[in-house]
């Protein structure tokens, strides 16, 4: 093959990735419309209740949602009629709810401005999206050739190590913190839902 054809081939497969990371970024971006509107629908009816909630109970709420998302891949049947990507929206939004109140502190004062909260709900959700975009440059969509059940199961590692850090009262010594989770399982659940929406 002479110089030429190789400085081709190397531009199709630079441009072809170039337009598949573009395409991420757009249906990360409708996935999370997506969790918002089920948010935005939740504090209409709720109001901001969860505001109560120390960041371990919202742990332990995402915890039960991978969990049965897991058992819903092994079992192949369910009985409750909630599908798998309820369950990813649920994680993100329970994992952003938890950033919240890593910054914030839980408060038994649940009547804050609905828009105050959306606009902590819309940095979160940017700084994961950011965070996908830089680990989606270096690993080259690698997460595409991911089945499924693989997320699942980050999801569960990532909350165990959540609940070791929290049990350690937040310390750690070469490990990312609590946060750096929570934004991996953002990640996870939205490629999960990426691949439930238009594969």
């Amino acid at each position: 093959m002479n110089i030429k054809l190789i400085w081709i081939s190397k531009r199709i497969k630079f441009r072809n990735l170039y337009l598949k990371m573009n395409n991420t970024n757009s249906q990360f971006e409708q996935i999370i419309a997506l969790c918002r509107d089920i948010f935005v629908k939740k504090m209409d009816d709720y109001g901001a209740a969860w505001r109560v909630l120390r960041p371990i109970s919202l742990t332990d709420q995402i915890f039960i949602k991978a969990q049965r998302i897991r058992s819903l891949e092994i079992k192949k049947e369910r009985k409750v009629n909630e599908d798998t990507k309820s369950e990813y929206i649920g994680i993100v939004n329970y994992a952003i709810m938890a950033l919240i109140q890593l910054e914030l502190g839980f408060s038994n004062q649940i009547a804050e401005e609905k828009e105050a909260i959306l606009g902590r709900y819309d940095f979160y959700a940017t700084e994961a999206l950011e965070l996908m975009k830089k680990k989606n440059h270096d690993y080259d969509e690698a997460w595409r050739s991911m089945r499924l059940s693989s997320y699942t199961d980050l999801i569960l590692m990532k909350l165990y190590r959540t609940k070791q850090i929290e049990d350690n009262l937040g310390k750690t010594t070469v490990s990312e913190g609590i946060d750096a989770n929570y934004y991996d399982m953002i990640n996870y659940s939205v490629f999960a839902l990426i691949k439930l929406q238009f594969n």
